[in-house]
C-alpha cells in the first residue's frame, strides 16, 4: 500500500516549530485536513501536551486534550488524519516503543526529527497488522 501525506507549509511549519520549542523533550499533537484515497493533506494541526513519564524520551497524548482536539478539529470540518511527535535527538521513524503503543488503525503517525542540522518529517501509517507501519511518502506544498 503507498501512502501519501501532503503538509500546507504552514501546518509543516507548525510541528516543526512545535518540536523545536519543546526541545529536548518530545512534543506531539494531532494532525487534520482532508483525504482522498489514499492520500491525506494536512491543513491543521493542534498541539497536544505530552503527559508521558519520561519526556524527554517518550511522548504520550494527554488523552482529554487529545479528544478536545479531536472533536474541534472534526466541529470546523477537517478530518483527523493522524497525528505527530518529535524525536529531538532520534531519526524521523517509528522507535520500538512507538510500534508496541500504536492504536489508531489506518492513521499517520509522523515524527519530527531534529537530529540533523534540518528538521526531518517523517510519516507511518499504522495497519493494526503484522507488517505494522508502513512508511508514507511526506511532501510539503510549495507555497
Amino acid at each position: 500500500m503507498t501512502t501519501d501525506l501532503v503538509f500546507e507549509r504552514s501546518a509543516w511549519e507548525a510541528v516543526v516549530t512545535h518540536a523545536r520549542e519543546g526541545a529536548p523533550e518530545e512534543v506531539c499533537g494531532v494532525l487534520a485536513g482532508t483525504r482522498e484515497g489514499d492520500r491525506g493533506r494536512v491543513t491543521e494541526t493542534r498541539r497536544v501536551p505530552n503527559v508521558a513519564a519520561t519526556p524527554e524520551s517518550r511522548y504520550e497524548l494527554d488523552p482529554a486534550e487529545q479528544v478536545r482536539a479531536m472533536d474541534a478539529l472534526e466541529d470546523a470540518g477537517h478530518e483527523v488524519l493522524g497525528f505527530y511527535h518529535s524525536h529531538p535527538r532520534g531519526p524521523a521513524r517509528p522507535s520500538g516503543v512507538d510500534e508496541a503503543q500504536a492504536t489508531w488503525v489506518g492513521y499517520a503517525y509522523c515524527i519530527v526529527s531534529l537530529a540533523d542540522a534540518e528538521p526531518t518529517v517523517g510519516s507511518w501509517r499504522w495497519t493494526g497488522e503484522e507488517e505494522g507501519f508502513v512508511a508514507e511518502t511526506v511532501r510539503v506544498q510549495s507555497a
